[in-house]
């Protein structure tokens, strides 16, 4: 097999990875909202995303093992505490909400999960996420953001997923900008108040790892008015060189090593 063919073969890879794995939301969903999710918690959420089918028109229950459950949340599976730690897991996840405007301005707080079922004698997590996200999720025709899951899972940050996908609703564009203000809210970073301290932990971490391991580049400017840092614009590059995305491919690979997951289309069950 030649270079050429390698090289192939591995785009189709990273091709079929992405389908597999991928995460179809609603911009209004991805840009219109406010929450607070763990890193944890929102692998959480992503990942039953990735469950569902372009035909489906139910959210449905999605009956997960333990392992496997422990996997994606990168959790100790083989510890005789894993079931606690699963419990509060999703107690904590399903007692948090989202906030989502709309057209006319108005605010709807929704649930993210409405089920949720932990069985130890069947070593296995049912999980269905809340109907109230079935406008965001299901029979998407426009204004929608696919990314692929698989480079989400290979982050550790709470403020680079959630700036990963941010961006991703914006990748058409190539460009988009907020004011600083606005972007910790976005991404429910307010705790840090201090321009340094919000840019440091927040900005260049997700920067970081976004550049490191998914398919965009991302680099940023920053606006002042007078002496005070306001705005932020930052620029969204395609990686359409697949040798660059097969580097990013597999530096996502490498960090997921551990945690190899079933196929994400498992079958579900109705309600």
């Amino acid at each position: 097999m030649g270079m050429d063919d390698v090289t192939n073969y591995k785009k189709n890879m990273v091709v079929k990875k992405q389908q597999a794995y991928s995460i179809v939301k609603s911009n209004d969903l991805i840009q219109k909202s406010r929450f607070q999710l763990t890193a944890q918690e929102q692998k959480i959420i992503i990942y039953l995303v990735s469950k569902i089918m372009p035909g489906d028109d139910e959210l449905k229950v999605y009956d997960l093992s333990v392992v496997e459950f422990c996997k994606v949340c990168e959790m100790d599976y083989e510890s005789g505490a894993n079931y606690s730690h699963i419990k509060q897991t999703l107690k904590n996840l399903r007692d948090k909400s989202v906030w989502v405007m709309d057209e006319h301005g108005d605010e709807h707080l929704y649930s993210w999960i409405d089920k949720v079922v932990v069985s130890r004698r069947g070593g296995n997590v049912k999980i269905r996420l809340s109907d109230t996200m079935k406008p965001y999720l299901l029979q998407l025709k426009k204004n929608f953001t696919r990314y692929s899951l698989f480079y989400v899972l290979a982050m550790h940050s709470q403020y680079s997923i959630r700036m990963y996908e941010i961006l991703k609703s914006y990748e058409f564009k190539g460009v988009c900008n907020f004011d600083l203000s606005e972007l910790r809210v976005k991404l429910g970073a307010e705790k840090y108040t201090k321009h340094h301290d919000f840019m440091r932990r927040v900005v260049d971490t997700a920067m970081k790892e976004i550049n490191g391991s998914t398919d965009i580049e991302v680099s940023y400017t920053l606006e002042k008015i007078g002496r005070r840092y306001s705005g932020i614009v930052l620029k969204i590059k395609t990686i359409e060189d697949y040798s660059k995305q097969i580097k990013a491919n597999d530096s996502a690979s490498e960090k997921l090593t551990k945690k190899k997951l079933g196929r994400p289309r498992k079958k579900a069950e109705p309600e």
